[in-house]
């Protein structure tokens, strides 16, 4: 299985939280990653998408269908992205385009077996792979990459 963590790019602050849209630099991120990603993203990737119009909007960049999954939304656990993405007993690939703390704490859990609340960069991706290694379910991190290296 891959998983790929994608924060939101930049938004504007305000209230309500919710309803915060891109800035122009933020559509920008959202445009350049969505960019590089489009070629390199497998058949038949699943995408979920928090309800949050930032992320909306970083994902419509991509063009491509996807699926808004409330379990993703701000203020969600880790353990909920990863049961949403079907992490332990999923296969293909999964794109979740989501929040911090939340990414960095699916990233840590899954790379080092402890929650810590890694630092995302707004609109930057990490992707991982589940590799299946003598009994053992083991993350593997393929990339990161933020917007201005694409």
């Amino acid at each position: 299985m891959e998983l790929l963590l994608w924060r939101h790019a930049e938004a504007e602050d305000g209230a309500p939280d919710s309803a915060r849209a891109l800035t122009l630099k933020g559509e920008k991120q959202a445009a350049r990653m969505a960019a590089f990603l489009r070629p390199r993203l497998p058949d038949g990737t699943r995408i979920l998408v928090s309800p949050a119009q930032r992320t909306q909007q970083t994902a419509q960049a991509l063009g491509l269908p996807f699926i808004t999954e409330s379990a993703i939304a701000p203020g969600a656990s880790p353990e909920a992205v990863i049961a949403a993405a079907n992490w332990h007993a999923g296969a293909g690939c999964v794109l979740v385009v989501g929040h911090q703390p939340t990414l960095g704490g699916v990233a840590s859990i899954l790379l080092a077996q402890q929650e810590h609340y890694w630092s995302i960069k707004k609109g930057a991706l990490w992707w991982l792979v589940r590799r299946e290694r003598a009994n053992a379910r083991l993350a593997q991190l393929r990339l990161v990459i933020s917007p201005e290296h694409v």
